[in-house]
């Protein structure tokens, strides 16, 4: 039997019970396009926790003393010279800096507290959230710039502001107490308040005079959106021999697993909405084809062939999937299009800091999530044809006649 009378069979069939075949169409689309929106929510979410964990001064790299995680301080440091390693600026890399970060306490006029005291090359820091974040007041002139920068949440425990002085307290090489005092530039307001409380900035040259060293304790390499971090790792580790190169999963584990989560729960996801969906879809093809029973005895006695039988069943299914999966797909893109804008989610704001997500969740939708959809639809709905189809063949053509 010809391909396109197969086709031809299998379409009138469907559209003989219409309410049914149009039921069954609608719960596809809505499958497939519930699936694609929320795919693309969790996506928005793993990149918003990528990206922050990123942006917290980390890059998609950082170079760092042996030891150095483990005990932080100036005692770990290095030499760097940025031109001894052209390579920084190959590889596919957006950028790079340099910084010291030390322990440190600052104190002000009413209040005292705990730091993470960083000198950067502030021309340098569009690799991080410094470089995005708004400031009232001043942001650093330049590495030699002795003033400092503190977070909103910060300036508000000290109870201090732009212009006003503050005491920072660290330690030097040799483990005495350095200590010095810094007018505040500005107060910036970065994401959440964790950062703001946790990190003071200033030039580096200043860090560096004040501990009487020549060297930085980190440098943190960022990638071009796309560029594979593989090889880029193995090349940075290739260059800095006596050093650790450290990627963002090691520096944020909590983030990195639940980037891994994300993944997980895109699977799932997926296999409990379609499970659900192709119990249903086995269900209506096994009531169509025992509708049918006179039918298909019928078309056996003159001569259809078994696999013929089968394949019309197969094809009324995949026609069914086709139909559905495309309006589910276009469903899904414009529900999409529509929180494309972000969702606004600063009302969770303090609980979704723990977990690293911004406060405005951009979703997103990737090519890749959409070609799996459809592709593993359409597998399932094989898969789903099969059984009512093999119950089609089994009907004697005697046995069907007499019914």
């Amino acid at each position: 039997m010809k391909f396109t009378l197969l086709v031809q069979l299998s379409w009138r069939n469907l559209w003989r019970h219409r309410r049914r075949t149009l039921i069954l169409i609608t719960t596809i689309c809505v499958a497939v396009g519930s699936v694609l929106v929320l795919n693309a929510l969790l996506r928005g979410m793993q990149m918003s926790m990528v990206e922050t964990a990123i942006d917290n001064l980390n890059g998609h790299f950082k170079v760092v003393a042996p030891g150095y995680l483990d005990d932080p301080g100036i005692k770990k440091s290095f030499r760097f010279e940025p031109s001894g390693h052209p390579e920084l600026a190959s590889y596919g890399i957006r950028g790079w800096t340099s910084r010291v970060r030390v322990p440190a306490v600052i104190r002000s006029e009413r209040e005292t507290r705990g730091v993470q005291f960083v000198g950067v090359v502030p021309g340098s820091e569009d690799i991080s959230f410094l470089g995005d974040v708004e400031i009232d007041g001043e942001y650093l002139s330049g590495p030699d710039d002795r003033r400092i920068l503190v977070g909103h949440a910060l300036a508000q425990q000290l109870e201090t502001g732009v212009g006003r002085r503050v005491v920072l307290i660290t330690q030097g090489v040799d483990g005495g107490n350095r200590e010095s005092g810094y007018r505040i530039a500005g107060v910036y307001d970065a994401v959440g308040t964790g950062i703001e409380k946790a990190f003071v900035f200033t030039g580096i040259t200043s860090v560096q005079e004040l501990l009487a060293v020549d060297a930085v304790t980190e440098v943190s390499v960022r990638l071009t959106e796309g560029v594979q971090e593989p090889p880029v790792l193995h090349r940075l580790t290739r260059t800095f021999t006596d050093l650790d190169v450290r990627t963002w999963q090691d520096l944020e584990p909590q983030a990195a697993m639940m980037h891994e989560m994300a993944d997980a729960t895109v699977s799932i996801w997926f296999l409990i909405v379609m499970g659900a969906l192709i119990f249903g879809l086995v269900n209506t093809l096994v009531t169509a084809v025992m509708e049918r029973i006179r039918e298909l005895g019928m078309l056996r006695a003159i001569g259809m062939r078994r696999g013929a039988v089968i394949a019309q069943v197969v094809i009324e299914s995949m026609i069914t999937m086709a139909i559905g999966i495309s309006v589910g797909v276009v469903l899904g893109l414009l529900g999409y299009l529509w929180l494309a804008d972000g969702i606004d989610l600063s009302a969770f704001s303090e609980g979704l800091e723990l977990t690293g997500i911004r406060p405005e969740l951009i979703p997103r939708l990737w090519a890749q999530d959409v070609v799996l959809v459809v592709g593993l639809s359409l597998v399932l709905g094989f898969l789903a044809s099969i059984y009512p189809a093999q119950r089609a063949v089994r009907i004697q053509p005697l046995d069907a006649m007499r019914r």
